[in-house]
């Protein structure tokens, strides 16, 4: 197969013939905008038309809405594999915009303060990104998936309750600029399971003594499975379609 050079993923491949019940993972490149359990929910319609009525469905790492790339998601038998997918290695590209704070720490909010960006340079950034990698603690943001006593904290956080998320151990092997073109830079980011690129762009900001938000987030790998083996979420369910009736 040829990868497509609009998006660096792959078309969907032939579906006729396989038992999804017996395993399949299916590396899709999530579209902007949708959660992650809108594709896992999409792709599960797709099969109980086709007969599996009972299938399981499931996905190895979460990707915030305004997040794009590789998204595992694990069918049928495949699903034991969820929890070992998800511990392994990830690596984003993102741009993020220094001066500028959200509560979520990334473009779903509107701006809630401003920080000057005069006094930072390419070597600070680099001095920034260097003191930032390795093995730490890192606050998840307030706007998160993470449940607080078996509610999701963005729920909390919309309802105007006061929310105390505890750290998680994190570790970030590497961090690449690959672009500077202040106030935005752009970031390759290498690192474990629980990572959240919000809070690292947030912790950017505050190691220039300024402020940061992300304003896009593609997850380029997540262990061996790398976005120029990802399928667009449509043609992967143009491809369920054109199988046969189970």
């Amino acid at each position: 197969m040829e990868a497509n050079t609009t998006n660096d993923t792959l078309a969907a491949p032939d579906l006729r013939g396989i038992n999804f019940e017996e395993g399949y993972i299916a590396v899709i490149d999530k579209p902007l905008g949708w959660t992650s359990t809108d594709v896992v929910r999409k792709i599960k319609f797709a099969l109980r038309r086709l007969g599996y009525r009972r299938i399981k469905v499931g996905h190895a790492g979460t990707l915030d809405p305004l997040a794009t790339g590789v998204l595992i998601v694990c069918i049928g038998r495949a699903t034991k594999m969820v929890d070992a997918l998800q511990a392994e290695e990830k690596e984003y590209v993102t741009d993020i915009c220094l001066g500028a704070t959200t509560p979520s720490y990334d473009l779903e909010h509107p701006i809630d303060r401003t920080y000057p960006t005069e006094h930072i340079t390419r070597e600070a950034v680099l001095a920034a990104l260097d003191s930032l990698t390795g093995e730490r603690l890192q606050t998840p943001p307030l706007y998160s998936a993470k449940k607080i006593e078996g509610t999701r904290a963005y729920e909390l956080a919309r309802a105007g309750e006061e929310v105390e998320l505890r750290q998680a151990l994190i570790h970030i092997y590497e961090m690449q600029l690959l672009a500077c073109d202040l106030p935005r830079i752009r970031v390759q980011v290498r690192c474990s399971k629980g990572t959240y690129i919000r809070s690292l762009a947030r912790e950017i900001g505050e190691a220039l003594q300024s402020g940061a938000h992300l304003e896009s987030l593609r997850r380029t790998r997540s262990g061996g499975f790398r976005v120029e083996m990802a399928h667009k979420l449509e043609d992967f369910l143009e491809k369920l379609a054109a199988c046969e009736t189970k």
